[in-house]
């Protein structure tokens, strides 16, 4: 699917001269003393406000779903190379992109991760900004994730002199999931490259999230987000005429004893204090009211926070299946796709980095929060470098902006977006300077598997 508006593209064109075009020059107190570092990034965050606003419309304007995001990602390419970044490499992953950063000191590299695609929703809120592609939204704020990794991009771009070493700019597609039959997101992002040449000591990333208010930021350390297994199961049984369910071996009864049994893992099986769900979204199957059915299929999900738990609820669910088909004669298939494992914030990456949170929005903007049973692709990269997943407040409730994700009512308040701007900056900075002699967060990586 290719979007191909000259109007949009006109504008966003408009939108990265303007972006290429702010002043450089190092900005002063009113005492006329050099501004600090932390002044300085507020100031050019701040001085980009219109900028980011437009930018994040025009997103939101031109939305496009998994493995789709052809304008998208080519918008993005265009405005990165118009701030001069070093390399910008396009099309990873099908319409994502990749770019480097290079400082002007020595120093390693530290990696930024944005997602670009929208959700097959609806638009509802009649706002100049509503999307023009019908039947798609973003209502998962992903136009501002990639919004402030390009406003990063701009400031970095400009502090070139005081950056230590290099910043990689990852903007992937595909986060929702893939469509079927194909492949994507940050699983494809990472086999074609994404985190090699230089490969990162560490990688952060953000999200919006409504329950918090704009200025708040927050954090989990340790599992953040739910593991997410998507699995098939397929009961075959024997048809048979409906009034001589004894010549059959029916399908809909045995996977009926499924679900309920699959149940069981969750509440006697696995230690209660563990979070598990086992959920059974959809049930298909029969031909006809009086025939007994040959075949059900099933999909649903499963997710914990707890790698252990996942791989023994798996393996339960394999058992309780075989035991419970067997038991009326029946057999079954089960698949597992689209899994992603837990998001997991290294606890020594979150504690040196909410110093930097503190300074930039306060010691009660910092927020610490439960962990989500939501899952999220970051988790593969944090599978190969350690990483830092946090959440930027976006909700106002005075304004009456209050939906949740994947809703059509979500919506955000856009003062976020500067917030996010300088957050991130700062944390991108002072991690490089902290590392400047190439250490690791942690000593030991040997534990990391790449997937």
């Amino acid at each position: 699917m290719t979007y191909k508006h000259a109007r949009p593209v006109l504008a966003a064109l408009i939108i990265t001269a303007t972006l290429a075009a702010l002043p450089s020059r190092t900005p002063t107190r009113a005492t006329g003393a050099p501004a600090t570092r932390d002044e300085r990034v507020s100031q050019m965050a701040e001085a980009m406000r219109a900028q980011l606003v437009s930018c994040r419309r025009d997103f939101h304007m031109h939305p496009e779903l998994s493995n789709r995001e052809e304008r998208t990602g080519r918008v993005i390419a265009e405005r990165l190379r118009a701030l001069g970044l070093d390399e910008v490499r396009e099309n990873v992953a099908h319409h994502g992109v990749v770019a480097l950063l290079k400082g002007a000191k020595p120093g390693p590299t530290v990696a930024v991760r944005a997602d670009i695609d929208a959700l097959p929703i609806t638009e509802t809120m009649d706002v100049p900004y509503k999307s023009q592609n019908p039947g798609v939204k973003h209502a998962c704020g992903h136009d501002v994730h990639a919004t402030v990794e390009l406003g990063v991009a701009e400031v970095l771009s400009k502090m070139r002199d005081e950056v230590n070493g290099n910043v990689k700019f990852i903007f992937q597609p595909a986060e929702e999931g893939v469509p079927v039959g194909e492949n994507g997101g940050a699983k494809m992002m990472i086999e074609e490259g994404a985190l090699d040449n230089p490969r990162p000591l560490a990688i952060f990333g953000l999200h919006t999230e409504p329950n918090l208010q704009v200025g708040q930021i927050g954090f989990q350390s340790g599992a953040a987000m739910a593991s997410s297994d998507t699995f098939t199961i397929t009961v075959h049984g024997h048809a048979a005429h409906g009034a001589q369910p004894q010549n059959g071996v029916d399908a809909v009864v045995v996977a009926s004893e499924c679900v309920l049994a699959l149940q069981n893992i969750r509440s006697r099986r696995i230690d209660p204090l563990e979070p598990l769900v086992i959920t059974v979204g959809t049930i298909q199957g029969g031909t006809r009211f009086n025939v007994i059915a040959a075949d059900v299929k099933m999909t649903g999900t499963m997710r914990t926070l707890n790698e252990q738990v996942r791989e023994r609820a798996q393996a339960m669910m394999r058992d309780t299946l075989q035991n419970v088909t067997a038991a009326y004669g029946a057999t079954f298939d089960l698949d597992f796709t689209d899994s992603n494992p837990v998001t997991y914030n290294e606890p020594a990456l979150v504690s040196e980095t909410l110093p930097t949170m503190r300074r930039v929005v306060g010691e009660q903007g910092v927020v610490p929060l439960k962990p989500f049973m939501p899952a999220e692709d970051f988790s593969r990269y944090g599978k190969i470098v350690p990483g830092f997943f946090y959440f930027l407040g976006v909700g106002n409730r005075a304004k009456g902006i209050t939906a949740g994700w994947h809703t059509a009512e979500f919506d955000v308040d856009e003062e976020s977006i500067v917030v996010g701007v300088k957050v991130m900056s700062n944390v991108l900075l002072d991690y490089l300077e902290r590392h400047k002699d190439g250490r690791r967060t942690r000593a030991d990586s040997s534990d990391l598997n790449e997937n």
